[in-house]
């Protein structure tokens, strides 16, 4: 089982958040900066700590470099990533 989500990450925050849906999309606010893979890191950890997965379920599929990343965590499927990241529909 390998579920997918859309991420628009705001990298340099003063702590990891999830900050809430922008359409399809969830916002994930991240303490690092986009330098070197460090805001990558840390979204991977970060919504690995959230979900309740290990870091090694989370892959980022696409979007390496852009705001916008195509994650998908192993283990869960897309009603599950949704509810537990409290989705549109999951109130």
């Amino acid at each position: 089982m390998m579920g997918r989500l859309k991420v628009r990450v705001v990298p340099g925050a003063g702590r990891f958040e999830v900050a809430g849906w922008q359409g399809d999309a969830v916002r994930v606010r991240v303490p690092a900066p986009p330098e070197r893979g460090q805001a990558n890191a840390a979204l991977v950890q970060g919504l690995a700590r959230v979900l309740g997965v290990p870091p090694s379920a989370v892959t980022i599929r696409r979007g390496h470099a852009a705001r916008v990343k195509l994650i998908e965590v192993a283990g869960l499927d897309d009603a599950e990533l949704t509810a537990r990241l409290g989705g549109p529909e999951h109130g």
